[in-house]
């Protein structure tokens, strides 16, 4: 009796110990982060390389299902990246299996579950080889580029080439929702109109050749300035005006030939003009109902289908999302979702095209099969599980009705059937904010 009271005794004393030094060693790792850096391309063992970058810092916070690790440093790491911090979280978050927190405001950034800084480590290392080094040279001055074909590039400011990326790997599904600020800014576009391109006075070509300036509003405040900032381009445009002869119109050029015959052949055009003509995507929705036949049998395969809306020249338009929403699935839409879970990721790059699947979703369920409704929130589930509809969307979808794409009351009774699954994320939602506090 003595000797097992002994045991356990010296089982708990070498628990503690364990804890101890793991303690310790999370301690001297911390600090020794917080005082070196280290070479963003770490199977380059070169000291004097000049890329470097800090060592993930991380911390284990809560405990139980809400135990959680905190990312401490990452947004120093993305910025010698030269990479978003989100692209950073979420890369972990897809490579172990677990659910992240992103609050770019209060740079707080979270994983679920437990994972130490050297595995975080060897993690990153994964994302720097897949999305930062160049693919030729393994410099890592590198930019992200979205291509007109939606691939993705590493453009390389080193050798100046540019290698593709993969886009199987469910960051580039994200990245292409929410590319680099630096495209979204590079493609605002100035706008081109007469009153904007005429330097002088800041009026339209029509103004100007009616005499009028750029000031005269109601009010009449500083008339002056027009004759103040008048330069050499809008000199020449007041000249062009002021040498315009009056143009005398006639009444009789103007008369609309009242006539019966003339009646009734404008009613004839006017009849011809309203005959309504299939767009591209009701052509694209219905060469896909007639390909699939009444029983999904013959469905295009997701190469096929993405080739045809290319022919047609739909893939940009945000809408395309509503027609596969109605034209893709029939009884068994919760399994085959899963079935088209890449095509969905690859042509669905905005929020845009996530809410007109959902109202696609919403015309299917509410006007062609009442009898799903009550599986819609096993369908968020899946859209959800497989990053196809975006935790947001899902959340503005569940919460508020809209008749965007149903009758009102159809939309309220379809959307009230998503409350066990909304009301499922707001509870998870919660959850990590209680964690966050202990």
């Amino acid at each position: 009796m003595q000797s097992s009271t002994q045991y356990d005794d010296l089982e708990l004393l070498l628990i503690n110990l364990k804890e101890d030094i793991n303690f310790i060693l999370h301690i001297l790792y911390q600090e020794r982060a917080t005082k070196m850096s280290i070479n963003i391309c770490r199977d380059n063992h070169d000291p004097f390389y000049r890329y470097k970058m800090p060592p993930i810092q991380a911390k284990v916070e809560g405990r139980g299902n809400g135990i959680k690790t905190a990312l401490l440093n990452v947004a120093d790491v993305a910025r010698a990246l030269n990479r978003p911090t989100p692209y950073l979280v979420k890369y972990f978050g897809f490579e172990l299996g677990a659910q992240t927190s992103i609050s770019v405001e209060k740079d707080r950034y979270l994983v679920n579950g437990v994972h130490e800084p050297a595995k975080l480590q060897d993690v990153l290392d994964g994302f720097i080889n897949k999305f930062v080094l160049c693919g030729s040279c393994k410099n890592p001055e590198t930019e992200i580029i979205v291509t007109k074909n939606d691939d993705l590039v590493r453009d390389c400011k080193a050798c100046g080439k540019r290698t593709p990326m993969d886009l199987r790997h469910k960051l580039s599904s994200f990245i292409l929702k929410n590319p680099p600020e630096s495209m979204n800014t590079g493609k605002k576009k100035k706008a081109a109109t007469a009153s904007a391109n005429v330097r002088g006075g800041g009026v339209s070509i029509s103004d100007i050749a009616q005499g009028k300036s750029a000031t005269a509003n109601d009010s009449g405040e500083n008339v002056a300035l027009a004759d103040e900032d008048d330069d050499e381009l809008s000199r020449q445009i007041n000249a062009a005006a002021s040498s315009l002869g009056e143009i005398e119109v006639k009444d009789d050029e103007w008369a609309v030939d009242m006539s019966e015959e003339a009646i009734r052949r404008r009613a004839k055009e006017l009849a011809v003009e309203t005959v309504p003509e299939l767009t591209k995507l009701d052509e694209f929705g219905e060469w896909i109902i007639k390909e699939a036949g009444d029983d999904l049998e013959n469905l295009p395969s997701d190469v096929e289908l993405y080739k045809k809306a290319a022919d047609l020249d739909v893939l940009s338009d945000p809408k395309i999302a509503c027609v596969l929403a109605q034209t893709l699935f029939d009884e068994n839409i919760v399994e085959e979702i899963v079935g088209h879970s890449a095509f969905f990721t690859k042509v669905f790059v905005t929020p845009e095209y996530e809410k007109h699947f959902l109202g696609g979703i919403e015309r299917f369920l509410g006007l062609q099969h009442k009898e799903l409704i009550p599986q819609l929130p096993k369908i968020l589930v899946q859209l959800y599980n497989n990053d196809i509809i975006s935790e947001e969307e899902i959340m503005r979808f569940g919460t508020k009705s809209s008749k965007k794409f149903v009758p009102k009351e159809v939309s309220k009774k379809v959307r009230r059937a998503a409350k066990p699954f909304i009301t499922w994320l707001q509870n998870a939602e919660s959850d990590e904010e209680e964690s966050d506090e202990e």
